[in-house]
């Protein structure tokens, strides 16, 4: 047998296992990784280190705002669980949401695997003292002296909490800055703070049904050397919600999706100024699911203008 034919046995094999043991757990095949499980995702430099990041993350919004029960927590552990072993790292939290960072804390110490992660989380008050207690609370809630990237959520107050982010970056607290928003209205502020500040990271939103970002926010963040993540790749749950009463389209296959998930992942990885999104969930076979748009082929031009299309 060739060498060829027996790396593609191999593959099939693998393949195979993995979806028999999904069937055993009662989780739905489709979302498999159209590669070999022995490869990791895909990843992106970002621009002010050169440092790789893996091009699919965790939000935890809502989904990890949850009690201390083995029954409550065992999902997103699976979750974590999940993202890791296909060479995924970011995970990204922030004080408004709830009980998650405690959560992220505590899953990441209960499984060893801190250095394992990229840490993302956010403050989010206004007043320097307020912006520093906050940010002491993350620290002590994800159980770590260091946090991989701090950012001042929906630019509240961002003159000032910047400034205590630049101090901490300085001092080894905090590896890169960043702001974040969620809505086009904000979009004139963003790009007002872009031009201005010298930033690691943007956290924007953007889908195959919200594109606004591309006119103006996502060349910018290109042209200033800032990374970019991705919230809200899904519209918001409204999208995929609407696209998965259809059927995947023919050239799904040109592009290695096996879903809805991970078509609409890939529509916002394929821009060149994204380095990553954050697709939120709580449940171990959609992260399984998103983790496929890490692999295999992406949308060209032409692709992603039949995609919008839709």
């Amino acid at each position: 047998m060739r060498a060829h034919e027996m790396k593609q046995k191999s593959r099939r094999q693998i393949l195979k296992e993995l979806a028999a043991a999904m069937i055993a757990l009662g989780l739905p095949e489709r979302g498999l990784p159209m590669t070999d499980v022995r490869e990791k995702m895909r990843t992106r430099l970002i621009p002010s280190t050169r440092e790789p990041l893996p091009v699919i993350g965790c939000g935890t919004y809502r989904t990890f705002d949850v009690g201390a029960t083995p029954e409550q927590r065992a999902p997103l552990l699976a979750v974590l669980k999940e993202l890791f072993a296909a060479g995924g790292s970011v995970i990204d939290s922030s004080p408004m949401y709830g009980a998650a960072e405690r959560v992220v804390g505590d899953l990441l110490a209960q499984s060893q695997n801190r250095s394992r992660a990229f840490l993302a989380t956010k403050v989010w008050t206004s007043g320097k003292q307020a912006g520093l207690d906050q940010i002491n609370r993350s620290f002590e809630l994800l159980q770590d002296r260091r946090i991989d990237l701090l950012q001042v959520h929906n630019l509240l107050d961002w003159k000032v909490q910047l400034s205590t982010l630049r101090d901490l970056k300085s001092a080894g607290r905090i590896r890169y800055i960043g702001i974040t928003h969620y809505s086009a209205s904000a979009f004139a502020e963003v790009e007002s703070v872009l031009r201005s500040e010298t930033l690691d990271f943007l956290q924007i939103n953007y889908a195959m049904n919200d594109t606004a970002v591309e006119r103006r926010i996502l060349p910018l963040a290109a042209d200033r050397g800032v990374a970019v993540i991705v919230n809200r790749p899904f519209g918001g749950g409204g999208l995929l919600a609407q696209l998965r009463t259809r059927p995947l389209p023919s050239w799904a296959q040109e592009i290695d999706c096996g879903s809805w998930s991970q078509v609409l992942l890939k529509f916002v990885l394929s821009h060149p100024a994204v380095t990553c999104a954050i697709p939120g969930t709580g449940r171990p076979e959609h992260m399984l699911d998103n983790i496929g748009a890490g692999f295999g082929r992406m949308p060209d031009a032409a692709l992603r203008a039949r995609m919008i299309d839709l």
